[in-house]
Order: structure tokens, then C-alpha cells, then sequence
């Protein structure tokens, strides 16, 4: 199925009408995040594979024709102009997994004007949303200092697809596992699960309800002890363990209560029993921020499994990103209207050591020990590389996780890195401002 019309009307509008006026020059445009959202030290770069993956089979058919005659209630034959537009552009990007900042770019499309619009809208749905909660996510993994995450996000996600993404992205930053099986078999990550409470409350006891679950699974299991009473549970599935011999890798799950206080009790009462090697996993309504918590507490919780939270990125559910034209037919273009100013001409992110950004010009040479971020990831419409890989891109966000300054590792009050524009660019925006603003 055709992802064409997954567009906002005017960017309908505005590539018919240059392909109206002849205007088929190549054109730059910038996607970047404008100002990262509060509680906000850094963002993850991600969504790049999927934005690919659309532009490599952009292709406006006869029936999005149709489609955009239909929206704009204008016979078929007025739209005729944009039927066989492809993209056949170039892109340069930040690969997925990079740290990046306010006013970084983390795409760039040369194309054909009508091309390069046509595809804004798409991209930045793309690029956005996963980059909010692989940011997110990765928030969680700094939290967890260490002890294994677990996605739970699908059933509260903003739809499967949304959940799919998320699984994807937590896998990219470092989570151990997913509970969501499609996501496991796709993109080859461990998947982990326990039991409902429904299953729980069919039985006449909990106990019986462990004993069959392990009668069923007799790997390593994990019992779900808060559907009643918790720490009566807890000695319940203590017993259960020892009677079948279980231990290594199994283990009990809270989801909900104080989960400190609860996990405190449970290990006493698991460690009398002998079963020092049962884990304590800890979920429901979890992000970085209850996690740190737990953490700060020395509750003595081996895994924690978060979803709902980090899957939609709740507390920043959105960036503040913009898809702007830096130039056409090789003249350099800005914007200036208050607040929203940006940049003339393509870019490059040159980044020195401790994440020190200069954001310069695409064509100038990197400073002095720096590289340089974007990269060429699509010419004449074809990739110039194979997919890249989650093991690729995680390997990049460990490199540059450890990098980051401590300030912006904080999960409360972070201070976010603050790039710096080169002397050219700065120069560049100086005379196109002066142009733009000289009376004609």
C-alpha cells in the first residue's frame, strides 16, 4: 500500500504548483529539532532506517493521483503533473544511535523542490516520534545504572505500529528484552514475559495458579505475587520454587504497591528460603524517573520492566523539530520570523571530544580533531549502503552515552550541551540576512 498521501495537503499543494511554475532545481532542506523539551539533556538519533525505506519506494501512482484530486475536490486531470514523481535525491543523515542537540540537524534532502517537499511531512512523523522515545528510553538505561530493562510498551503505545517502533528503539539503547512478540521475531531481540493476574484469579489459589504455570514452563519462571495479598504470595512462590527445585533464573514480579518496601521484604523472605538466586523484577507505571528513585533507595530489584511511560515518551511526547528549506538552485534562503530564525545552506555537525558541537557549513573542513556527523546515506534516490544494524547503532549510543558530560547524564534538572556555529556559517547568515532584509 502506497504511503504517498500520508501528507499534509499543502505540501500537495505546493509541489504541484512547482511543478506548475518549472521550478525542478535542486533543493536543500534541514530537519532539526528547534529546542530539546524540558528534562532534556540530549536526544537519540533514530527513525533514519524507516525514513529510507519510504524514500527509496516514493513513488506517486495513479491512485494517490486520485487521492489528491479527491482531497482538493479538483478534477483528476489538475493534479496529472505530479503522477510518476519519484525521489531520486540525495540524503545526508546522523546514523541512528548518535547523541545529538538543539539546532543539530539530523537529515538533510537534496532534491528536486517538488521531490524534497513532497516527502517533508512523512519524515519528520518519522524522525520525531522515534527520536523522542529512543531519548527517552535511553533516559531509562542511564537510570537503571546497570540492572536490566525489559519494553512493556505495546498495550499502552499509540497504536501497534507505535508499539513496534518502541520496542525496536529500546533495543537500540540497550534493554535487555520485549514483551512484544512480533517486535522479538522481526528484529531478533530476547522476549520476556511473566503471567497476568487474570491468570492468577482462574485458579481457586495462587498457589495452584504456580504450580501449573511451572507445570507448563519448566524453564525458568516467573510469578506474578500482587494479584492479593504480596508478601503472603511471595512465600507461596517461594515454596513452589522449592519444591520443584527451581532457582537460576527464575523469578517473582511486582507490579505494583511500594515497590521498595515490597522488594525489601520479598528478598528477606527469598533469601531465608534459600533461594538467593530468584530475581525480583519490578513494573508498573515505571520511567527513568521511578527507577531512579528505586535505585536511590537501594530497593534490591534485579530487573525492571517499563512501558507505558516510555513507550509514548509522556513527559515529552513531541519535539519541537522543523523541516526547512536552507537553499534552492544554489542560492542560500532563511527564515525570519521571530523565534524560528534559522540557518542559510546546507550543514555539517562537527563534533570534537566530550560531545562539543560546531555546527558549520556542509562544504568547510571539520575543525581540529572533530568529525564529522551527517553522512551520505542515499544518493540519485538509491541507499550507498547496506541497512544498518540495531548491534551498529547500539554500539554508536554506548560511545557516545559515555562521552556525554555528567550534567546532561542527570535525570533531574540536566544541562544539555550547547553547540556552536562556525565562523563561515555565521558569516552566511549575516549576508542572507542582509540581502533578505535590504529594501528592493
Amino acid at each position: 500500500m502506497s504511503q504517498v498521501t500520508t501528507t499534509d495537503l499543502y505540501e500537495v499543494t505546493m509541489a504541484l504548483s512547482y511543478l506548475r511554475e518549472d521550478m525542478r532545481a535542486p533543493a536543500t532542506f534541514s530537519l532539526f529539532v528547534r529546542d530539546l523539551p524540558p528534562g532534556r539533556g540530549f536526544l537519540v538519533a533514530a527513525g533514519l532506517e524507516p525514513a529510507l525505506d519510504h524514500l527509496s519506494r516514493f513513488l506517486v501512482g495513479r491512485s494517490d493521483v486520485r487521492e489528491f484530486a479527491e482531497a482538493l475536490r479538483r478534477p483528476v486531470e489538475d493534479l496529472e503533473p505530479l503522477h510518476g514523481l519519484s525521489f531520486d535525491g540525495q540524503v545526508r543523515a546522523v546514523p541512528e544511535g548518535r547523541l545529538v542537540f538543539a539546532g543539530e540537524p539530523l537529515l538533510e534532502v537534496t532534491a528536486p523542490l517538488p521531490q524534497a517537499q513532497l516527502v517533508e511531512t512523512y519524515l519528520l512523523s518519522l524522525l520525531c516520534h522515534q527520536t523522542a522515545v529512543a531519548s527517552k528510553a535511553a533516559r531509562c538505561v542511564l537510570a537503571a545504572a546497570g540492572r536490566p530493562l525489559v519494553d512493556f510498551s505495546l498495550r499502552r503505545a499509540h497504536g501497534p505500529e507505535a508499539g513496534m517502533q518502541a520496542a525496536r528503539l529500546c533495543a537500540l539503547v540497550g534493554f535487555a528484552a520485549t514483551s512484544n512478540v512480533a517486535a522479538a521475531t522481526r528484529y531478533g531481540i530476547p522476549a520476556a514475559g511473566t503471567m497476568g493476574h487474570a491468570y492468577v484469579e482462574a485458579f481457586a489459589s495462587e498457589e495452584q495458579a504456580f504450580r501449573a504455570f511451572a507445570r507448563t514452563h519448566p524453564g525458568p519462571v516467573t510469578f506474578l505475587v500482587d494479584t492479593y495479598d504480596t508478601d503472603r504470595a511471595v512465600a507461596k512462590a517461594a515454596r513452589v520454587f522449592a519444591d520443584l527445585g527451581l532457582g537460576p533464573g527464575c523469578g517473582i514480579r511486582l507490579d505494583s504497591g511500594d515497590l521498595g518496601a515490597l522488594a525489601g521484604r520479598a528478598r528477606t523472605a527469598l533469601d531465608a528460603a534459600g533461594l538467593r538466586d530468584v530475581q525480583i523484577i519490578a513494573s508498573g507505571g515505571l520511567d527513568e524517573y521511578g527507577v531512579a528513585a528505586l535505585i536511590r533507595q537501594g530497593a534490591p530489584i534485579d530487573v525492571f520492566a517499563v512501558g507505558s511511560k516510555t513507550g509514548t515518551a509522556a513527559d515529552a511526547p513531541y519535539l519541537d523539530a522543523a523541516y526547512k528549506l536552507v537553499e534552492y538552485d544554489g542560492r542560500p534562503v532563511m527564515k525570519l520570523s521571530p523565534a524560528k530564525v534559522t540557518a542559510p545552506g546546507p550543514k555539517q555537525v562537527f563534533r570534537g571530544p566530550g560531545l562539543r558541537d560546531v555546527i558549520g557549513l556542509a562544504n568547510e573542513e571539520p575543525p581540529a580533531g572533530a568529525e564529522p556527523l551527517l553522512r551520505t546515506v542515499m544518493r540519485g534516490g538509491l541507499r550507498t549502503e547496506p541497512p544498518d544494524t540495531l548491534a551498529a547503532a547500539r554500539a554508536r549510543f554506548e560511545a557516545d552515552l559515555a562521552a556525554l558530560p555528567v550534567e546532561a547524564r542527570r535525570i533531574d534538572d540536566p544541562v544539555a550541551p550547547l553547540p556552536t556555529a562556525s565562523m563561515r556559517l555565521t558569516v552566511l547568515t549575516t549576508v542572507v540576512r542582509h540581502r533578505i532584509e535590504r529594501p528592493h
